[in-house]
């Protein structure tokens, strides 16, 4: 993405570090939990790709169009796991978002992005707005709640810190569509 460099490598360490901890959930007992950390991995790793800030490195020409390959992948999975539940459609929401923003990417010169909110596309208002009701819905549910206790959970597997994951990636999420 193409915006201030300084904010740019803070999203590149908070999604690499959400990356990270979604490939130590795949370690987990859980076998949906196991499937559901892959994808999340794919997309912090992904996100934190894209988030490089452009004055450190300029992708190559044919890395937008990979971009948006692996992502269209990673959305039709999305798509056919959403068969089993809503809560797939999340991630074939984020899916989604990422080959849209691999496509603009790849369609326009470095020195058009980073608008800094002018004229802001349909699409990208669109995803905005999910983004942010996502991120006010995750972040209600890491509140507290009364009486919660209970066992205790391997590390990977402790749901609270799987939720912060996804609202990490879900914040970074916001932040590239900013930048856009």
């Amino acid at each position: 993405m193409h915006g201030p460099a300084s904010p740019g490598w803070l999203l590149v360490a908070l999604c690499a570090a959400t990356g990270a901890y979604c490939l130590l959930r795949m370690r987990s007992g859980v076998e949906e939990q196991r499937r559901a950390a892959g994808g999340e991995a794919l997309m912090g790793f992904g996100m934190a790709a894209m988030a490089v800030p452009a004055a450190a490195f300029t992708p190559p020409a044919w890395a937008w169009p990979a971009f948006a390959a692996v992502f269209g992948a990673a959305a039709l999975r999305a798509l056919w796991a959403a068969r089993a539940g809503a809560h797939h459609l999340h991630h074939l929401v984020g899916a989604a978002a990422m080959v849209y923003m691999a496509a603009v990417m790849a369609a326009a010169p470095a020195h058009q992005h980073g608008h800094g909110g002018a004229d802001v596309p349909l699409l990208t208002g669109v995803l905005l707005l999910y983004f942010t009701g996502y991120v006010l819905l995750a972040g209600v549910r890491l509140l507290p709640v009364a009486g919660a206790g209970g066992a205790a959970v391997a590390w990977s597997d402790r749901p609270e810190v799987a939720r912060a994951c996804r609202l990490s990636m879900g914040i970074g999420m916001l932040a590239m569509l900013l930048t856009m």
